[in-house]
């Protein structure tokens, strides 16, 4: 996979992340891949980056509830 830019990327944190102090993934979406980093580190955070395929198949697989087993 292509090394994909989050320079500028507009980072989200989940809605259930309540002010838990910080303990949550945030989520950029940019042209080329999805990328994952942790929100306790902000702009430090080494960024987790997943192809668009490779993404969708996650959100599937939870959306479905395979992952409990």
């Amino acid at each position: 996979m292509t090394t994909a830019d989050f320079t500028h990327a507009r980072w989200h944190k989940s809605s259930r992340s309540n002010g838990g102090g910080g303990a949550c993934v945030m989520v950029a979406h940019v042209p080329t891949a999805t990328g994952v980093a942790d929100s306790k580190l902000g702009q430090n955070s080494p960024v987790l980056p997943f192809s668009k395929t490779a993404w969708t198949s996650f959100l599937d697989t939870i959306k479905s509830d395979r992952l409990h087993g």
